[in-house]
């Protein structure tokens, strides 16, 4: 049993994983780190290229760490058995000494012996006893002391990855400075360029109500338009610009999952109390008309009257929306999808039920007081006031798990490509070129933020009576501030917070290699830039290549 015991102590501390972080691995990333600094210095840094520089050294880092987390774990095992180990090797030197005593003794007997045979045996038992003590000696004292230098190596790259890190952390400050000040001068648009992209998303005419006969975008995958020219880009954003709220399309989807009136509006305004009682008798003042707060409800046109899914509850959920949101704003409200779009003549059938089924039913705060309970046709996934995915199961993966199980993937207007050229059979897609031209004015405006009046779209007349630049212009004025223009863009791919629901980042990539964008930063000069009106008319976007 002993025999047993040491044996199977044998195997456990040698079998211990070893981890070692080699000593390059730590000078490689210091390298890495002093060619970041020294980059981040020059006249012409390249922030997106830096940028991706410094999250490979970020996750290095990382790696490094989980390697010496597993390098502690070893230690502690270590630790754990050290001290039988200690007791063992004193019992094992003391063995050890007695029993080379004893074949000393073996030797002698064996040499005046006169049954050969029996001293023979004993000799050899005792010499093999010594050898296993002498080897067992041998092993524990090698694993005390390797076990001291993985101790010893421990502190010294916990303490060299701690300096990496307090770098690391100092230059994405600065990098992250140096990208804002870029940022901000870009950012940082003429009101004359904010009204042009708020006019420009105005005139697309984006349904706000589920109730709307708009159908469909003006340009999407599956309608089967043509524009004419192959390989062409376009992109998709995901619902309509406002999300926050109730998101109708979404409140549907829940029904038909099966969920109860209550559950959609704690889903969606999860902040507020449903109280059951409210005043039926309050009025609310709709352009200059005063209205019982329930007939003011029996002429909302927000909702389809066909979305009768379990019991209704889209429709219930609806009507206590639409009440709440009257009454917050009882003294004043406008008849259209600005407000909530409203009609002289009650609405009748599956409407007037759901109104009927909740009278007095509204959403208060803590004090009891309507609130502006707000909602839109579709949210693309995301509530945004909530920073939440508005769909089954955790957060998605991808586009293919988000197109899978958002409550709203049934909205004509969950995935559109949104704006329209009529000599390009009424579509939003853009030709490589155009994708490349894009991509430009944001290189050029990143170096100098001084030429933005130039760079509007060049099929409309300049809004600041100065001349817009064409893209062979804008790819001369680029070279001339030492930039590499593209001519035609392969392809553009997009970075995306799936927790929150927003394009993070647009890489764009071509015959001048890869730019990568911030996603904001993308949208907003696409939006200035892109011809006719097509537009990316949310946070989050995609992209697609035919």
């Amino acid at each position: 049993m002993r025999g047993f015991v040491l044996v199977f102590l044998a195997l456990l501390i040698f079998s211990l994983p070893a981890f070692f972080i080699r000593a390059d691995e730590l000078d490689d990333v210091t390298k890495q780190l002093e060619t970041l600094k020294e980059d981040l210095k020059k006249k012409e840094a390249n922030f997106s290229a830096l940028s991706k520089q410094l999250e490979g050294i970020k996750s290095r880092v990382a790696f490094l760490e989980q390697e010496i987390i597993k390098k502690e774990q070893e230690v502690r095992r270590g630790e754990q058995v050290l001290d039988y180990q200690k007791k063992l090797l004193n019992a094992r030197v003391k063995s050890y000494y007695k029993n080379i005593n004893k074949s000393a003794f073996s030797l002698f007997d064996l040499l005046v012996s006169e049954n050969l045979s029996q001293s023979l045996q004993n000799f050899f038992y005792q010499k093999t006893v010594v050898d296993e003590d002498r080897n067992a000696i041998i092993k524990i004292v090698l694993y005390i002391k390797g076990l001291e230098e993985k101790r010893a190596s421990l502190v010294s790259e916990k303490a060299r990855l701690a300096v990496l890190k307090e770098e690391i952390d100092r230059q994405s400050k600065v990098l992250s400075g140096e990208i804002s000040g870029t940022r901000q001068k870009i950012a940082q648009l003429s009101e004359r360029q904010q009204s042009l992209i708020a006019a420009k998303l105005a005139a697309l005419k984006i349904p706000r109500s589920a109730g709307t006969s708009a159908r469909g975008c003006s340009s999407d995958l599956t309608n089967g338009r043509d524009p004419g020219f192959s390989p062409r880009l376009g992109f998709f954003t995901y619902g309509v610009p406002h999300r926050n709220g109730m998101n109708q399309y979404g409140a549907w989807g829940r029904a038909k999952a099966g969920q109860g009136v209550e559950q959609i509006l704690s889903e969606y305004y999860p902040n507020l109390t449903l109280k059951k009682d409210y005043d039926q008798n309050a009025t609310i003042v709709v352009d200059g008309q005063s209205y019982n707060v329930e007939e003011y409800v029996k002429r909302i046109y927000e909702m389809p009257d066909s979305w009768t899914d379990n019991d209704a509850a889209a429709l219930k959920a609806q009507a206590v929306a639409a009440r709440s949101y009257g009454l917050a704003h009882k003294d004043g409200i406008c008849a259209t999808e600005s407000c909530q779009v409203f009609k002289p003549e009650p609405k009748g059938g599956n409407w007037n039920s759901a109104q009927e089924a909740t009278k007095g039913w509204v959403l208060v705060d803590g004090g009891g007081n309507p609130q502006s309970t707000q909602y839109s046709s579709t949210h693309g996934g995301y509530v945004l006031n909530l920073s939440k995915f508005d769909g089954s199961g955790g957060t998605p993966g991808g586009f293919g798990e988000l197109n899978e199980r958002a409550y709203d993937k049934d909205s004509p207007w969950f995935y559109c490509n949104w704006g329209a050229r009529s000599e390009y059979g009424g579509t939003a897609w853009l030709k490589t070129n155009e994708v490349a031209d894009i991509a430009n004015v944001i290189l050029l405006a990143k170096r100098d933020s001084s030429v933005g009046e130039h760079l509007y779209q060049t099929d409309k007349p300049n809004p600041a009576g100065t001349d817009t630049w064409d893209a062979e212009r804008v790819k001369s004025e680029l070279r001339a501030r030492g930039g590499n223009p593209f001519s035609s863009a392969s392809s553009a791919s997009v970075g995306v917070d799936f927790g929150g629901g927003k394009t993070t980042s647009v890489t764009v990539s071509g015959d001048a290699g890869s730019e990568t964008f911030s996603g904001s930063e993308f949208k907003d000069w696409f939006n200035l830039r892109a011809p006719a009106n097509i537009q990316i008319v949310g946070p989050l976007y995609n992209s697609e290549k035919r």
